[in-house]
This record gives structure tokens, sequence and C-alpha cells, in this order.
């Protein structure tokens, strides 16, 4: 299949998950940066704050389709489509263990297979934006680590493949179980690897870590830097749970223009990475324990709040995970850029700025 995005003066982006948080930053960063392009946002509304971003993408001139991705006859209303950047999610790795699945099965796992074929039908390029969390949590916690002052640190000396004190490659062994949402993710990674080899599609497997910045409605689950600072915000409380609760837990996290600008290469050099997979995160230079994450609030809100303590470790929780992106950074000479003070000063006035329509939702 021919790179079309080499080929074609105007091109036209369909995001699924369009009117979510990275749906809708993607789609506007593209439209400021390609105003030709016509950028289409596809999303069915289910998220609590995603219809806030509907006036965003009207403004800055993107196209809003609401339909599901679990009902292929929804895309029927589309026309030529150039790429497709498969955004869409029940993205809480929480989700379906209260003995509920459906959702998240049929959303990332058949709703992607409706998002793989619309692609043949539309001879398009697919970017696919999956998740760390196809990396299983006993692994995971096999890990060697070093307890620090604020912080437990990947030590330099470890058994398993695929991690280094840099953090977690993609040589990372699968074999284990990882949550029903990681589970669903790496499932549809297979059978884009399929579509690739089979039906001829360009193709790119991003395994994301911590996404976040402004827009994001945060919950325990997940977007838990932008809950942490609101929370700070408001003056409410947080705890600190698992591990001995002293909040030493790590994630690299990664701002989500940082990774516009990963899938805007991508996208114009897909040739280059066709077929490939990828880990995507802040790296260690961008990471942050929940303590740190704390005082980084403390400084930039002006307020100390309330933290508890809860000792005990909860379901599909993890210890440390850092982003070793040198696979990505090797073929594209991508490196996150923004830091995590600038991350959450952002944050913090965002909500300042939209404090009254925020409260009802992240207060």
């Amino acid at each position: 299949m021919s790179n079309k995005f080499n080929e074609l003066p105007n091109k036209t982006i369909l995001i699924t998950g369009g009117a979510g948080f990275v749906g809708s930053s993607l789609a506007i960063f593209f439209k400021e940066k390609y105003p030709p392009y016509r950028v289409i946002a596809f999303d069915n509304l289910k998220r609590r704050g995603s219809e806030l971003n509907l006036p965003r993408l009207k403004a800055a001139g993107i196209e809003f389709f609401h339909g599901d991705i679990r009902n292929p006859e929804d895309f029927d209303v589309l026309s030529n489509i150039d790429v497709i950047i498969e955004a869409s999610a029940e993205p809480s790795v929480l989700a379906g263990l209260d003995g509920t699945p459906n959702y998240v099965v049929n959303t990332n796992l058949a709703g992607t297979i409706n998002c793989l074929n619309l692609a043949v039908k539309k001879q398009a390029d697919f970017i696919f934006l999956s998740t760390s969390r196809v990396y299983p949590i006993e692994n995971i916690e096999q890990i060697n680590f070093e307890e620090k002052a604020t912080r437990f640190d990947i030590s330099q000396n470890q058994t398993l493949r695929g991690i280094t004190k840099e953090g977690i490659n993609e040589d990372f062994a699968l074999d284990g179980y990882r949550s029903l949402y990681g589970a669903t993710k790496l499932s549809s990674e297979l059978l884009i690897a399929e579509y690739t080899q089979f039906y001829g599609l360009n193709t790119v497997i991003n395994r994301c870590g911590v996404l976040t910045g402004a827009w994001q409605m945060g919950k325990v689950d997940q977007g838990v830097v932008v809950l942490w600072m609101a929370k700070h915000f408001w003056n409410q409380n947080l705890g600190y749970f698992g591990y001995g609760g002293t909040g030493k837990q790590v994630r690299d996290i990664l701002h989500i223009k940082d990774l516009f600008g990963l899938i805007d290469w991508q996208i114009h050099h897909i040739t280059q990475v066709n077929g490939q997979t990828f880990n995507v995160g802040g790296g260690r230079e961008v990471s942050v324990s929940l303590c740190e994450l704390t005082e980084y609030c403390r400084q930039i809100s002006g307020n100390k709040i309330a933290i508890s303590s809860v000792s005990a470790t909860r379901q599909a929780d993890i210890r440390v995970y850092i982003t070793d992106n040198s696979k990505i950074s090797k073929a594209s000479n991508w490196k996150p850029q923004i830091t995590v003070n600038q991350i959450l000063e952002e944050i913090y006035f965002w909500i300042k700025e939209n404090e009254n329509t925020l409260k009802n939702i992240l207060k």
C-alpha cells in the first residue's frame, strides 16, 4: 500500500474516540498544524466530560460524528479517509473486574476489529494507541527495585529480559495476566499484525504509558495526574494506597502534545515504521512518584491537603513502570520535551481558568 501522505496535498484523518482527552487533543493539534487537512472526530460520548470537547472541536474546524466503533454501520456516513488514528478505548485498568466485562471487550477488541475493517475498505493507514498495560502485572512486579527517599527506582541489576535501568522495552515478556483492559489491547495488537500482513495495511502500534495534560477528566483509575492536581486545587483529601502506603509508586508521564509530535512524524513517515510496535512514554526524565507528585502540586497550588495511608496493595496495581523509549527514539529522533513541572503547571492553570465548568466533574 502506498504512503498517501507523500502523494496528496490534503489529507483526511479519522480519529476514533475523538471527543475524549487523547482524541480531541490530537484532532486539535493536527488541525492547528495542518489547516487544509480534513480532521474527523468520531465518538460515542460515553465518558463523562467528553461533551465539553465538542465546542472546542467545532471552534477548531473539526468535523464531529456521533457514533460507536462497536457498531460498524455507524461508519457508513464516512467518505474517503487517508489515515485512522484508533484512540477509542475503555481505558480503566479496573474495567470489567467487577464481573461486567462486555463493554471493555466489545470496545477495545471488537471495536478495533471494526476500525481495521474500515481501514481495509478505505485503504487507510492505521495508527493504534495501545498501552503499557499489555505487559503482565506479575512480570512487572518481579523487576528488581531500590527503595529511595521519595520513590521506588529500577535497579541496575536485572534478571528479566526487556528491562534495564532506563525502563521497560519491547522485549519484556508478555506471558501472564495483565487486566482485561491490557488483554483486549494486546489481542488487538495481534490482529493488527495479521491485517498488516494479509491485507497490506500500513500500521503502527504505540504502547503508551500514562498520558496527561489539560482537558483530561481525571479519575482514580485513569487520569491520576489531573486528579491529583484537582484534589489540591479544591483542598480535598487523597490517599496513598499499597506498597506500605508511602506513595513511592512510580510512573513516567507523557504530555499529550509530545505524543502528537510522535504521531505526526509516524503518519508522514509510515513506510519507515510500518508493522512496528513501540513503547512510548515520558521515560526516566519525565517520571514521578505519588509523593513527588504531591510535592509538585503543593508548590504549584499553594495548598497542603490531608493524605491518608493504606498499606494494602490494590488489585492490578504495580510498583514501578518506566518506559524505555530507545527503539522509537532511534527510529525517529523523537523524545519527550515537556517536563513534569510544566505538565502540572498547565493542568493547574487550566483548572483555575475553567473552575466553574470542571468542578462538577473533577471536584
